[in-house]
């Protein structure tokens, strides 16, 4: 079942298309990883998602509602933090939440405040006032917010930010807890590729406001893709043989030095080509990570 459904979404700024004709669809119970460099229109989208800008054009539907007709009955069920959430200094923890329980229409019990406290690890700082707060703190009351009315549909706009690698960790692991124990599904989105690799289940990428990529990041991340960095004693002569032979296809768009990216089975006849070539080379290092994969697509896209 699908709990997002987008189809030909845009959102337009004047001459500026900020997303232009975007369609994908979330299942019940997925970590879906949302990825963009900044100005890709990622936050444009969630905005969108969350009926807080109106769509130039396209079709939202949350749990197979139209968001256009069934606005307050979709976002009952929708738990949202967008980069730094708003909050009020002078009051506390436990005041916020249950400032924010009482503007939903569900009960929130005492017990469920709680509850949600303890899984942001706030419950001891519950009753200081949010002043007193670190910006992981703030960002950790900020997702409990989210959370407290217990929603079907969690949607995170860089829910790490601020907090320490501790904290990350704490928060990667609470969104798989989410997903697989209590069958939320969730958006996230964040820079910090590493955890989306580690808790997402499907991912899309989009740059410039359109999708590049989407799917499963175990079949993203193919083995016959392999990013290859090649560090050599003059990358003027490796480009030069590279860029004449059959090993150009492979080369990718990057000013951090030499990359490539092949299948793993050509990797030793590459290193090979180049020795015989007279290159010095010092290393080649492979790898197959999300980031790996994230710089090829909007590299190529440019």
């Amino acid at each position: 079942m699908s709990v997002i459904q987008v189809n030909n979404l845009s959102k337009h700024f004047g001459n500026l298309k900020a997303v232009d004709q975007l369609s994908f669809s979330v299942n019940a119970g997925e970590v879906f990883g949302f990825l963009g460099q900044n100005g890709s229109g990622k936050s444009t989208t969630i905005r969108m998602l969350l009926s807080l800008i109106h769509p130039t054009s396209g079709r939202i539907e949350l749990f197979g509602k139209s968001m256009e007709t069934n606005r307050n009955q979709i976002l009952e069920e929708v738990g949202a933090i967008i980069e730094r959430p708003d909050l009020y200094p002078y009051l506390t923890a436990r005041e916020h939440l249950q400032l924010f329980a009482k503007l939903r229409s569900k009960k929130i019990t005492t017990s469920r405040i709680d509850d949600t406290l303890i899984k942001v690890g706030l419950l001891e700082r519950a009753q200081d006032k949010v002043q007193t707060f670190s910006l992981g703190m703030k960002q950790r009351l900020g997702i409990a917010i989210a959370l407290v009315h217990n929603p079907s549909l969690i949607i995170l706009d860089e829910p790490t930010n601020g907090l320490d690698p501790q904290g990350i960790s704490d928060i990667r692991n609470l969104i798989k807890q989410l997903a697989q124990q209590e069958g939320k599904t969730v958006l996230v989105s964040s820079h910090l590729l590493s955890e989306i690799e580690q808790m997402a289940t499907q991912i899309m990428i989009i740059h410039r406001g359109q999708k590049i990529a989407e799917g499963p990041i175990q079949k993203l991340l193919d083995p016959n893709k392999m990013v290859v960095h090649v560090k050599t004693t003059n990358d003027a002569q490796a480009l030069q043989f590279i860029m004449s032979g059959s090993f150009s296809n492979y080369l990718l768009k990057r000013t951090d030095g030499i990359h490539l990216c092949m299948p793993d089975y050509e990797i030793p006849l590459f290193n090979t080509s180049l020795v015989n070539a007279g290159v010095g080379l010092i290393g080649v290092e492979t790898r197959n990570s999300l980031e790996d994969y994230f710089l090829q697509v909007t590299s190529n896209s440019n």
